[in-house]
C-alpha cells in the first residue's frame, strides 16, 4: 500500500533527479516518481502542478552548485570560476543537461547566476551587449562539454581505425584517458576564449580612450 503523503518537495526533487540520472529524462513520469516515493500520484500535485514544473525544481537544485561569487575579484576570475563550477554541476547530471540548456526560464538559481555574470561583466567595463554575448559563449562551451565525452566516443578496438583511418591510429586509446582528455580539452577551450576576450577588452578600452 502507498504510504501517507508525508513527503517534502525536496524529497520529491531528489528522487526525480535519481530517476533521471539512472534512466534518463524520458523515464521520469509522475506515476513513476510516485511509485519510487511510495505514494499516490495525486499526492505529488500538492507540491508540483506539472512534470515541467517538477523539472524546473530539479534543475534549480542542480544550478545552486554553480559559483558566481568571484566577479568582485575581476571579470576573468569570475568567468573562470563560473565556467568550471557550471561544467562540474552539469557533468554530475548529464541526462538533465538538455532540459537545463533551454534557458533559465524562471529558475531562481539560474537567474541569480545570469544576473551576477551580467552585472560582473558590465561592472568591469564590458558593454552590455558584449556581456550578453560572453555569457552566451561560456554557456555554449559549458553545455557542449557537459553533453558528452569526445574521448569516450571512440572504440577500444585498434582495428577499427588501423587501415581506413591512418590519422586516427591512436584513437583506440582515447577512452582509457577520457576524463583527463575531456578536462584538458575544456580548459584549453576556456583559456582560449579568455585569451580572445582579453584582447577584445583591451581593444574596447583603447577605443573608449580615443572618444
Amino acid at each position: 500500500m502507498p504510504r501517507p503523503a508525508l513527503v517534502s518537495r525536496a524529497e520529491i526533487a531528489a528522487t526525480a533527479l535519481r530517476i533521471i540520472d539512472a534512466e534518463g529524462l524520458e523515464a521520469l513520469s509522475m506515476r513513476r516518481l510516485a511509485d519510487a516515493l511510495g505514494i499516490r500520484a495525486a499526492s505529488l500535485y500538492r507540491h508540483v502542478s506539472t512534470k515541467e514544473e517538477l523539472l524546473h525544481v530539479v534543475a534549480n537544485g542542480v544550478m545552486q552548485a554553480v559559483d558566481v561569487s568571484r566577479f568582485a575579484d575581476g571579470w576573468q576570475l569570475g568567468l573562470t570560476c563560473w565556467a568550471r563550477s557550471y561544467r562540474a554541476a552539469l557533468a554530475e547530471h548529464p541526462n538533465l543537461v538538455p532540459f537545463i540548456a533551454y534557458g533559465p526560464a524562471r529558475r531562481e538559481a539560474s537567474l541569480r547566476a545570469a544576473d551576477a555574470v551580467h552585472g560582473g561583466l558590465v561592472g568591469a567595463g564590458w558593454p552590455a551587449r558584449h556581456a550578453t554575448m560572453i555569457g552566451a559563449a561560456v554557456k555554449y562551451l559549458v553545455v557542449g562539454a557537459a553533453m558528452g565525452s569526445f574521448a569516450r566516443g571512440f572504440e577500444d578496438d585498434a582495428q577499427v581505425y588501423a587501415e581506413r583511418y591512418p590519422n586516427l591510429v591512436n584513437a583506440s586509446s582515447l577512452r582509457q584517458h577520457a576524463a583527463e582528455i575531456d578536462t584538458d580539452s575544456f580548459e584549453l577551450a576556456l583559456n582560449s576564449l579568455l585569451d580572445g576576450l582579453r584582447t577584445r577588452y583591451e581593444a574596447l578600452g583603447a577605443q573608449t580612450s580615443r572618444t
